[in-house]
Formats: structure tokens, C-alpha cells, sequence
């Protein structure tokens, strides 16, 4: 069975307009699904990237453009300037570390969730009753963002170290034995890969 090693952080709109589309991916390929949440704006320093406040103006209004044209094309309401955005991604990330953890419902719609939660719902996924709701919402005990913080923070650091030693430089990214897909527009590629194609 082929595992996917997917590397995400529950702020990014890229994130959010994958969808469901890796998982319906795996489903059809008899894959298994590694979440991987890791603080993305300590990704990008290290990677030669950089944070999107320090972004020049011009790749700020692309990337705005780039967001509505994705929007559009995938059917999926988005937010270009949502209330709750920067926000805090550790929370969200810890619960969802914890939650794999711990077990009991849909990790994957979990990992949806908290995306969906900024960009088209105006939730702040930095906020203890957010974040224990959306648990709920998907099938998991909300005490698990208590029980399991101080393991979820250990791994929420060995998370980035591990991806910027695997080549990680941007969010979403998908790894499938060598083969590194950056972005939510290779998931066909990804699906190609699978397929021997």
C-alpha cells in the first residue's frame, strides 16, 4: 500500500481548496494518508522562502488573484480577506495532531475543517471553543485538544524539522516515496503517480 506524507498547516487557503480531493485520491488507489500539520510561516524562512507579510506587493496581488481564479474554478466559496487571518495555526495543528492520536473520527475532514473554518466561515481557529467545536464536528472527544497538548507541541516541532529535511518548502506538499508534489493543483499529478501513468 502506497503512503502519502501530506504536509499542510491548517491556515493556508491552499490547504483549504484541496478540499477532499487527496483523500477520494487515496481511496481510489488503495493509499494511506499521513497528516503531517506543521507551522508553515516557520516553513518558509528556512526554506528561502518568505512569510506573506514580507512578500513584495506584486506576488501579494497575484496571489489574491490566483485565490479567486481557484475559487471559481473549484465551486468553493473563499474569503480573500478573511477576519480571522493571520491567525495562530498551532491550536488548530495541536488538536490535530492529538486527534490522530487519540482516534475516534474523520481525520481527514478534520484537517478540512480548520481551513474551512478561516476562509469561508469566519471561525477563529485560534480559539479554545473553535477548536474543541470542530472536534466535535467531526467525530472526535473535543478533551483531546487538553489531554494530548504537551505531546501534540513535541510533535508539532519535529513535524518542521522533518519536513525541511524531506525537501519541504511550501504548503500543501505531498510526498509519496521520492516522488514531492508542492500545491493543491499537482494533485492530479499525484493521482497520475499512483496510477503508473
Amino acid at each position: 500500500m502506497a503512503q502519502i506524507d501530506y504536509f499542510f498547516t491548517p491556515i493556508s487557503p491552499w490547504v483549504y481548496l484541496a478540499g477532499d480531493r487527496l483523500e477520494r485520491i487515496a481511496a481510489r488507489h488503495g493509499a494511506q494518508v499521513r497528516y503531517v500539520a506543521l507551522d508553515g510561516p516557520a516553513l518558509f524562512p528556512r526554506t528561502g522562502g518568505q512569510v506573506l507579510a514580507e512578500r513584495h506587493e506584486s506576488r501579494k496581488a497575484y496571489r489574491l488573484q490566483e485565490l479567486a481564479r481557484w475559487s471559481r474554478r473549484l465551486g468553493m466559496k473563499l474569503d480573500l480577506h478573511p477576519f480571522f487571518f493571520p491567525v495562530n495555526p498551532a491550536p488548530a495543528s495541536y488538536a490535530i495532531i492529538a486527534a490522530q492520536a487519540a482516534g475516534g473520527g474523520d481525520l481527514g475532514a478534520l484537517v478540512q475543517a480548520f481551513p474551512r473554518a478561516v476562509w469561508a466561515e469566519g471561525r477563529n481557529i485560534a480559539e479554545d471553543e473553535v477548536v474543541k467545536a470542530i472536534l466535535a464536528e467531526n467525530g472526535f472527544d473535543p478533551a483531546v485538544a487538553d489531554r494530548g497538548m504537551f505531546m501534540a507541541a513535541d510533535v508539532y516541532v519535529k513535524n518542521l524539522d522533518e519536513a525541511v529535511a524531506r525537501g519541504v518548502f511550501g504548503l500543501p506538499f505531498y510526498i509519496v516515496g521520492e516522488e514531492k508534489f508542492w500545491g493543491q493543483d499537482r494533485l492530479e499529478m499525484l493521482e497520475d503517480h499512483l496510477a503508473g501513468r
